[in-house]
């Protein structure tokens, strides 16, 4: 069981999000889906998930995500991944850069029924907003990616 929630949340991040695909999160998530920590103004269950993917496809071309490293134990599954693409659209009200992006992330879903009910998310969004010029980044140090 453990490996078949590992090939959801694989295919999850491969697949259904860099592709907007709004059917293929339905297929894989419950509909009152909790997601600890939504961006602003999501609303609540698989629509705030269909509206933060559509956010991110909206915001950036070229989207994948690099998986490092997948963990499962019973009904929850850890996913250690780099988010890549390029800010060619609006971002939660950044004009677009055409900057290349890549930062971390960690991803804990909680399964029931083989579909995903709980969400966790912990993303490097100061590295974010160090790449698209929002914040400055640390003395000597420049380009994507760098945690």
């Amino acid at each position: 069981m453990a490996e078949d929630l590992k090939a959801v949340a694989r295919r999850t991040l491969e697949e259904i999000i860099p592709n907007g695909d709004a059917a293929g999160l339905r297929a894989v998530m419950h509909p009152q889906v909790v997601n600890h920590g939504p961006p602003a103004g999501a609303p609540p269950g698989l629509d705030g998930m269909i509206q933060a993917m559509r956010w991110v496809q909206g915001g950036f071309s070229e989207r994948r995500f690099e998986i490092h490293q997948v963990i499962a134990e019973g009904d929850t599954v850890v996913v250690h991944c780099t988010f890549h693409g390029r800010h060619t659209g609006q971002f939660m009200g950044l004009a677009p850069t055409n900057q290349p992006v890549a930062f971390r992330q960690v991803h804990i879903v909680r399964f029931q029924d083989g579909k995903a009910v709980e969400h966790w998310a912990v993303r490097d969004d100061l590295g974010l907003g160090r790449q698209l010029g929002v914040f400055p980044g640390p003395p000597g140090r420049a380009g994507p990616g760098g945690a």
